[in-house]
């Protein structure tokens, strides 16, 4: 009888408290949490912070972590700019901890920095009103000691909020209610100005003063009501079950994972992939949900390419009410550009959360209207969202991680859900400063964080590991080969053929060897020499040290000689590039940690002391390794597009000598929190004069031969927050010219909106090379020049006829070419269509020194 009086008495209180008239308005929300359901998921019209905090258990929503600034977000109503008043009510159970400093109740007028209601909800800050653990009633101030005091028993107290305007200001009043009862047993008033009356509203539960086992039900609320002429509602800002998509095409084959919520046993288990066809919605497929990585994976064969594809992913989700509701998501599988001439691929990196959600940086990337999105790594760091990070248990780790991720997909997913995109996760998506995979290995489980990295293999467990890339790479083509590594960590290693070009997915650090151990003498912490003695370009090298390791050279061997019929461009996707693009003062050459501390320059300053480091989380080194995967990749003149280094940079690679290898374009960081930097004042080789100081032929920290074309160091902008545009962050867009075969690099400052007349990019760019500068070793010689007819754009592998091995292959642009041997020898050619049809072959042709009249006539 009480429980049904207090449902009666809610509206009245709501509407009425303290006796006072007022009219009565439609209440805009109400919450209603099904009763018959326990998960973590709140509902698409909230977002928690942190995600593995709150749990909705028979119609309550608990608080599971007593910790400090735990909240639940209304996302899809907010207090308007515009005057008007407001209530709000929820009964609340009663704290775990009495503590005085311990409290829960609402916020309200939650803002953020950037004027984006997600924003708002991630780490926006309002006014605090609530009931604290002895029982005192608040508003703004919960420790103050005039603050009255009321009782609450097991059943809870009813919290309710009034706002109403008063010339300028808001005279806000919040009351206290034992169920059942219509007197308040205590209130409290304050006065706000408008300005504060202005943003979203939340749930709170705040322990200052937490227990020794910080994982009880620390608070619990119940029948959340809203109401007033002040709200604003916002279904669009709805957040979730779907919470966003990714896909990709290639060779036929149509890869599509639908990011899920954590929702419960008791909501449906089952992703319906729908396709439109003629005008009319078609069930395509179904996809359980991954049990961690809360993926549904959608794998269609013989998909067709020819035209754009709207789908409908549904789902079925436990709603107010007690009843299954569906809930969608829709986007469009574009039709691939094979007619194209030009690809534009926009490539970022380094997502940490300063500038979410990054509304400047979408709507300037999508001016330039990119075919496919490649994130390089770091799409989450471990800070991002705040409240640091949590690594055990497994199950609560992964919502830790799933919190932050989806940072990412409410940040882009409106891109990505038309769009083929490329993700692949880096040290930090698996929470680490820096990796060395060591082949998926377990890393020591005793020592601090960098002890731990330096030994090599993975912190975190196996189960953890498969996780994140399940939610990274699970829409990825299929693995070039899905064998396991070490403690059955799976691989993602591919390639994607999209447009014309063949793209190959590297893993950078799974693979990759720990130096510490190598490189005794050196005493390396962090991946840096602390034994300043020791000279890394002569004694850094160790020969048998993994790189890309044997499984992904062998791929890549495979990949540069597969040009299949559409194939005309070759581009290597990966965390980073294959060289240490980095200078420090030459004082501090041990570690790196002073990089956030450095004095951000004027434009137009060089740093006077800088000198090239040593960094071995750069792929830099190992230098063999480095080499060994630049002689592969160059044997289909490949471009390589990376990021992780938070600098932005285009170098020219070179192994035995300068330009003899191809160019990289590592992007800037979307949001940078460690502004490196490229200000040499040694190791310059060769410069032109109307190079700027960082420009021209160098080697860097350990020996590498680069060519530096541009790099976009940080300068003062004058844009706020500086710590934001001051560390040069932005994206890069690479555009891909089928009829030239020239490679457009692009750098764009984040601020800069590339639609305003005499918007610039950063100085350097932008960058035009030749496919064919990719591989711009010296010749020895030529083979006849061919001269093919009944076709246009052939393939010409060339193959040293005494080892076998494949010197290059390339799909030319027009009928001719001279092909280019690099020592004396006798040589295979083989010409055709395509790698995978008719190659016609001649063998036993021998090289000239220079370029011939003589011609051979290829017919098809």
């Amino acid at each position: 009888m009480r429980k049904e009086l207090y449902f009666i008495l809610i509206g009245f209180i709501v509407i009425s408290f303290h006796c006072q008239p007022t009219k009565v308005v439609t209440t805009d929300f109400r919450s209603d949490w099904p009763t018959n359901v326990n998960r973590t998921f709140i509902g698409p019209d909230y977002w928690t912070n942190r995600l593995q905090d709150w749990q909705l258990k028979d119609g309550r929503l608990e608080c599971v972590f007593a910790g400090p600034n735990r909240n639940v977000n209304l996302i899809t109503r907010q207090l308007s700019e515009t005057p008007g008043d407001f209530q709000m009510s929820v009964l609340v159970g009663p704290l775990e901890e009495k503590a005085p400093v311990n409290w829960s109740g609402f916020r309200f007028g939650i803002q953020g920095y950037f004027d984006d209601y997600r924003d708002s909800a991630a780490r926006g800050e309002g006014i605090d009103a609530g009931i604290t653990g002895d029982g005192r009633l608040f508003i703004n101030d919960p420790e103050s000691p005039d603050n009255p005091k009321t009782s609450s028993g097991e059943e809870g107290i009813l919290l309710v909020l009034k706002a109403e305007q008063a010339g300028d200001n808001y005279q806000v009043e919040l009351a206290a209610f034992e169920p059942g009862k219509q007197q308040a047993g205590a209130s409290v008033n304050a006065t706000l100005d408008s300005s504060q009356v202005t943003g979203i509203l939340a749930l709170v539960s705040h322990y200052a003063q937490s227990p020794e086992n910080p994982d009880i039900t620390a608070a619990w609320f119940k029948d959340w009501q809203v109401t007033g002429s002040k709200i604003e509602s916002f279904p669009d800002h709805a957040f979730g079950p779907i919470m966003w998509s990714h896909y990709t095409f290639s060779k036929g084959i149509l890869k599509l994972s639908a990011q899920m919520a954590p929702v419960g046993k008791e909501d449906g288990d089952r992703v319906i992939l729908h396709l439109q066809k003629n005008g009319k919605w078609v069930k395509a497929a179904e996809s359980s949900i991954d049990p961690m990585a809360r993926t549904a994976i959608f794998k269609i064969e013989k998909w067709d390419n020819s035209v754009d594809t709207p789908y409908r992913l549904t789902y079925n989700f436990m709603s107010p009410g007690n009843k299954l509701k569906e809930y969608e998501w829709q986007g469009t599988v574009r039709r691939e550009p094979l007619d194209k001439e030009e690809i534009v691929v926009a490539g970022f990196t380094g997502n940490n959360d300063l500038g979410f959600p990054n509304q400047d940086l979408i709507k300037h990337v999508i001016q330039h209207e990119p075919d496919v999105l490649f994130f390089s790594g770091d799409q989450i760091y471990e800070r991002v969202g705040g409240y640091g990070v949590q690594r055990t248990p497994v199950d609560k780790s992964t919502l830790d991680y799933l919190r932050k991720w989806y940072f990412y997909g409410w940040t882009y997913r409106d891109m990505l859900k038309d769009r083929p995109s490329v993700a692949m996760p880096d040290d930090h998506d698996v929470y680490h400063g820096n990796l060395w995979g060591e082949g998926g290995k377990k890393t020591i489980q005793e020592g601090t964080d960098k002890e731990k990295q330096d030994s090599g293999g993975y912190k975190q467990p196996p189960e953890w590991v498969n996780m994140v890339q399940t939610t990274q790479t699970s829409h990825l083509p299929d693995p070039f080969d899905p064998t396991p590594v070490k403690q059955g960590i799976t691989v993602y290693y591919t390639d994607m053929e999209y447009g014309g070009i063949s793209f190959a997915i590297l893993e950078d650090r799974k693979f990759k060897s720990a130096p510490r151990a190598l490189l005794p003498k050196a005493d390396v912490i962090n991946g840096w020499a602390q034994n300043k003695k020791f000279n890394a370009v002569k004694e850094g090298d160790v020969p048998t040290a993994n790189l890309l390791g044997k499984r992904q050279l062998n791929f890549l061997q495979h990949w540069a000689a597969d040009w299949s019929e559409n194939t005309w461009m070759k581009v290597a996707l990966s965390q980073t590039i294959f060289a240490n693009v980095a200078t420090l003062p030459e004082d501090d050459l041990t570690t790196d940690d002073i990089v956030p501390r450095l004095r951000i320059l004027p434009r137009g300053e060089y740093a006077p002391t800088d000198v090239p480091v040593a960094d071995m989380d750069s792929n830099g080194w190992p230098q063999s390794g480095r080499n060994r995967a630049l002689r592969e990749l160059r044997k289909a003149f490949v471009f390589h597009y990376a990021g992780d280094q938070h600098l932005g940079s285009v170098i020219q690679y070179g192994i035995d000598d300068w330009n003899d290898a191809g160019f990289a374009f590592c992007v800037p960081s979307i949001s940078n929190i460690w502004p490196r930097r490229w200000f040499p004042q040694i190791g310059r080789i060769n410069q032109s004069a109307k190079m700027p100081k960082y420009a021209g032929d160098f080697t860097d920290g350990f020996g590498n031969k680069i060519t530096v074309l541009a790099v976009s160091n940080p300068v003062f902008t004058g844009c706020s927050p500086a710590l934001l545009y001051d560390r040069a962050t932005g994206y890069g867009i690479t555009r891909f010219n089928r009829k030239t075969r020239e490679i457009t690099l692009e750098c764009w400052p984040r601020e800069c909106d590339p639609s305003k007349q005499g918007t610039r990019q950063y100085p350097g760019w932008p960058i035009t090379i030749r496919q064919m500068d990719n591989y711009n070793r010296k010749p020895y010689g030529y083979l006849r020049t061919i001269e093919v007819s009944g076709i246009t754009e052939p393939v010409i592998q060339v193959i040293n006829k005494n080892t076998r091995e494949i010197i290059y292959t390339i799909r030319i642009p027009g009928i001719s070419f001279a092909p280019m041997v690099f020592e004396d020898g006798t040589y295979i050619l083989r010409i055709g269509r395509s790698t995978d049809g008719e190659m016609k072959q001649y063998d036993a042709l021998k090289p000239s020194k220079e370029k011939t009249d003589k011609k051979l006539l290829v017919e098809f």
